[in-house]
């Protein structure tokens, strides 16, 4: 199995357990994504001192936008609606979570950037 399929796997809840898990799989790789863009932030303002700004920056761009893939997909394979048990709400819930971690991560970029070509 490629990784891709263990993706889709994952998503549709096959891999380990019910129809939850996708959708669990999606909100944690989503928040991940939020504490690094968070991360990216603390060290863009000087309140952390360690990293790369900039690689944590894609970094949280790059998991963001895998949570809500994954919460995309989950939700294009999943069966019913909300309140069935399938991980709808979660699935629901953690695309936004990607979509703010892709958020931080192109504001801290886009800062970085800025502040590169004033120098010059």
């Amino acid at each position: 199995m490629n990784a891709a399929q263990t993706l889709i796997a994952a998503a549709e809840g096959g891999v380990i357990g019910d129809g939850r898990t996708g959708a669990n799989l999606a909100l944690g790789v989503g928040l991940l994504g939020v504490v690094l863009g968070w991360l990216a932030l603390s060290r863009f303002g000087g309140r952390i001192r360690f990293g790369n700004v900039r690689t944590g920056a894609v970094s949280a761009i790059a998991v963001g936008l895998t949570g809500a893939f994954l919460a995309v997909l989950h939700l294009a394979t999943s069966e019913g609606g909300p309140g069935t048990g399938n991980g709808q709400v979660g699935a629901i819930v953690a695309i936004p979570l990607g979509l703010v971690a892709m958020a931080f991560g192109a504001r801290v970029l886009t800062r970085t950037r800025g502040g590169a070509q004033a120098r010059q």
